[in-house]
């Protein structure tokens, strides 16, 4: 039975306060089963051209194997952790030897013509579910400050503004494989909305100031607000920006 809902989505990006753009993302439908679609974040980092190059193999990836991948038969999680691998094996490969080693993140979320979704991650870019304005789950960053809060030595509210927030325990690029979360949502509803986003959005917000404008607004409106709101409350300091929302609202007779 197909999924009782009717999707929005949308993508922002913006270089910030910083010289070049290295964030990049990937909002798109699969080529030929209807109601699959890929999003993905991807944080480079590794001077002028090298963080860039990191993210557009994370792109070119995802984009390969997402149009190739079979949603009738074959393993969804399976084809998030070879993007993962496949494009961590390529960066390192072409680490340009003049600049610091490239490397990124990634945030991505499948969502799959039956309603479940799948969510996997390496780094600090993250994924978020929410339902109306209620976060349902959250991904946990690859950092040096998330480890500090699991261990207790901080509290999360002290981790937002640790001064070695930006300190990565693992991502792709990196000399070690780089960490694998995967999460899944057994059933999209009505009301649940999928947000994959950089460090340098999720930072300026609380989770629950993200619940409250992405169930106000449309993915559209709500990725420019989120990008102009960070960006003010940066203060001339901020970070690249990139974002993908997905908002589920149910269908109606005319869907």
């Amino acid at each position: 039975m197909p999924p009782s809902y009717r999707i929005q989505a949308s993508t922002g990006i913006h270089r910030g306060d910083r010289e070049y753009q290295q964030d990049q993302v990937l909002l798109m439908a699969h080529p030929y089963a209807k109601g699959c679609i890929l999003g993905v974040v991807a944080d480079g980092m590794g001077g002028r051209s090298g963080g860039r190059k990191a993210s557009d193999q994370v792109m070119l990836t995802a984009r390969q194997l997402f149009e190739r991948f079979e949603p009738s038969h074959e393993d969804c999680a399976r084809m998030l952790r070879t993007i993962v691998q496949d494009a961590h094996t390529v960066i390192r490969l072409t680490a340009i030897a003049s600049e610091q080693e490239p490397h990124s993140t990634i945030a991505a979320f499948v969502v799959l013509p039956d309603g479940i979704c799948h969510f996997m991650h390496s780094g600090d870019s993250r994924l978020y579910h929410f339902h109306g304005t209620h976060q349902v789950h959250r991904s946990k960053d690859h950092s040096y400050v998330q480890a500090l809060v699991d261990r207790g030595d901080i509290t999360a509210d002290e981790a937002h503004n640790h001064p070695q927030s930006n300190i990565l325990l693992g991502c792709l690029g990196a000399v070690t494989a780089p960490p694998i979360e995967h999460h899944v949502i057994e059933k999209l509803q009505p009301g649940d909305t999928l947000m994959a986003c950089s460090d340098g959005v999720w930072h300026y917000f609380s989770s629950q100031e993200l619940g409250t404008v992405l169930q106000a607004l449309s993915p559209r409106e709500a990725s420019q607000f989120l990008i102009e709101k960070a960006r003010k409350r940066a203060q001339g300091g901020g970070d690249n920006l990139s974002l993908a929302i997905l908002k589920l609202e149910a269908a109606t007779a005319a869907d």
